[in-house]
């Protein structure tokens, strides 16, 4: 739905300017933190409280199933009641589902409470944003989502270094306790700037037949996906499962285009770049997060690593990221998107190639490292393109459901992704094991490069 409106935070102050894009940039990282931050946890999750590759895949993929479906539901609700008040009820709900997570008694327990980690995530995040778009104007807009972008890729890459950390030096349960603190932080930062008695608006609902369809649909999805391995594909719930999922899913998208107030306003697929981008979207972060799942379970139970170690492999993406996101988003800014976006997807992808042979008796340096390092290159040279492209061609006027829409098709790629992949990972059994990890990257390199041919093929830079 077109974004409505909204009653502005007193952004003439540059201190509460400075201060909202803060707070919105504190209140979302736990979000995205938390879509990579367990990774690392998994195996230690599995010795705990049991489970094979389905419940692993399931503890990561219950939060995206819900942060995915519903976040467009959270942007409207943001805009009927006020993005600062459902913002801060994000905050809460995301600390007290933490909370939970961290107590989980046992596999079937957390995988609830991860979902619900995904439903208060999928208040804050758009929020989030929104708090932004209705605080900047003009250029200082543009740069302050560029920052916020910048900080959540930061965000989800740098969770499994932090929670590899946490693992090592204490327990699993300890990664869902260090969001108490930022919403802590967070909430002292939105008391102090006010705003939360925005007034509801009376002119506009919540799609409430969208959400359940489109929840409906991913999920049953997933689950056919996920239990695959173990069932078979002649298993009647594998298939009552991905075809009543297919069949909520077309009802989705028919009931979006005749519903007055859609939850995805499909009038931006007509858009060329928009759909284009999204459609790249959904191949690089697929991508994206299936390097990273199966990278980090790959070297925790097969090559020795422990948590930390695990999670300083990964390190270096965050801080090619830090270093060169910016740039390329000025230079994307300055030459146009085409060339970032078709070079970077396909370089990543190249260089992940070589971990279709990755031994298990590896040397970091040698076997992951220089592949790292050009996947980083790769991916910093595509994320901040991809976010500018997005919102320059939806608009000053649908900003914020333009981010939305790619947000939440970011976080369908990985649910997906981690679902279908998990299937070769496993090798038609419950476990990962080595032949199907060399299956698996190959996988993710074809996503990625299939991404950057898209974007070569499909990107119009604004000259053009």
């Amino acid at each position: 739905m077109e974004r409505a409106a909204s009653v502005a935070l007193p952004a003439l102050d540059p201190r509460v300017a400075r201060w909202t894009l803060i707070a919105s940039i504190l209140g979302s990282s736990m979000a995205f933190i938390d879509g990579s931050v367990v990774n690392v946890a998994l195996p230690s999750i599995q010795a705990e409280l049991g489970g094979g590759l389905a419940t692993q895949q399931w503890v990561v993929n219950s939060y995206l199933l819900t942060l995915g479906s519903l976040i467009l539901v959270g942007g409207s609700l943001g805009d009927i009641f006020g993005e600062s008040k459902v913002f801060a009820i994000g905050v809460v709900s995301f600390a007290a589902a933490s909370l939970l997570c961290a107590i989980a008694p046992n596999a079937p327990s957390l995988i609830v409470f991860r979902g619900l980690q995904g439903m208060a995530g999928a208040l804050l995040v758009p929020a989030s944003l929104a708090m932004i778009t209705a605080t900047f104007a003009g250029a200082a807009r543009g740069n302050a989502i560029g920052q916020w972008t910048s900080w959540s890729g930061i965000s989800f890459i740098i969770g499994p270094t932090l929670g590899g950390w946490l693992v090592d030096v204490s327990t699993w349960r300890v990664i869902f306790l260090i969001n108490l603190p930022i919403a802590a932080v967070t909430l002292l930062i939105l008391m102090r700037l006010g705003g939360m008695h925005q007034p509801r608006r009376l002119d506009l609902r919540v799609d409430v037949p969208g959400a359940i369809l489109c929840t409906a649909g991913l999920g049953l999805v997933v689950a056919g996906f996920i239990e695959q391995p173990q069932r078979g594909w002649g298993d009647p719930l594998i298939l009552v499962g991905l075809l009543g999922g297919a069949a909520c899913l077309g009802a989705f998208v028919v009931y979006e285009l005749r519903t007055p107030m859609p939850m995805l306003p499909l009038r931006l697929f007509r858009l060329r770049n928009f759909s284009v981008t999204n459609i790249e979207t959904l191949a690089v972060y697929g991508g994206l997060s299936g390097l990273t799942t199966f990278l980090t379970l790959y070297v925790i139970e097969f090559a020795g690593f422990s948590a930390l170690q695990a999670g300083l492999s990964l390190l270096p993406v965050t801080i090619m990221m830090f270093f060169l996101s910016p740039r390329t988003g000025r230079l994307s800014m300055r030459y146009g998107p085409r060339l970032f976006m078709a070079l970077g997807p396909i370089l990543a992808g190249l260089s992940v190639l070589v971990y279709t042979r990755l031994p298990q008796d590896l040397d970091y340096w040698v076997d992951i490292f220089p592949a790292l390092l050009v996947f980083s290159v790769g991916l910093s040279l595509t994320v901040a393109p991809l976010t500018t492209t997005v919102l320059a061609d939806a608009g000053p006027g649908d900003a914020g459901v333009a981010s939305g829409v790619n947000n939440a098709v970011a976080r369908v790629a990985g649910l997906l992704a981690i679902a279908v992949l998990g299937i070769t990972a496993a090798g038609g059994g419950d476990q990962l094991t080595v032949h199907g990890f060399h299956i698996t990257m190959g996988a993710v390199a074809a996503l990625l490069i299939g991404g950057g041919l898209i974007g070569a093929i499909g990107i119009r830079n604004p000259s053009a």
